[in-house]
């Protein structure tokens, strides 16, 4: 009996005594690869980040044209629609402002403007 509970014992201490398989292993190496490339594009980005912003505090007047061009450039400026207040009666100018057209446009030629626009603000467009 003292035989076969020792040995019983040694099956036990074989089973996690055992050294990992090669499947073990490779699976342990692509992880600590994994891990590599992660902290290697994670230096790569906050080293990209950190020249970035050194030549911005570096170079003062590309940071004063970049803000500047984008105070400048706005939602509103990229609309191709007439952006001016209205009158109290619209006048032919501004009527033809919005439909942008000239103001000596013929009949055919507003016509076409006008429907146009109502085509593009139509609720059941799409």
């Amino acid at each position: 009996m003292e035989g076969a509970g020792a040995s019983s014992e040694g099956l036990r201490y074989a089973e996690y005594a055992r050294a990992p398989t090669g499947a073990g292993r490779g699976q342990a190496e692509l992880d600590r690869g994994l891990a590599r490339t992660m902290i290697a594009v994670g230096l790569g980005v906050a080293t990209v980040a950190f020249a970035g912003r050194y030549a911005f505090h570096l170079w003062k007047p590309l940071e004063q044209t970049i803000t500047e061009t984008a105070k400048r450039i706005s939602t509103s400026s990229l609309s191709s629609y007439y952006k001016g207040g209205f009158e109290q009666k619209m006048s032919r100018r501004e009527a033809s402002l919005i439909l942008g057209v000239s103001p000596s446009a013929g009949k055919a030629k507003i016509r076409t403007a006008h429907r146009k626009i109502m085509i593009l603000n139509h609720p059941d467009k799409g």
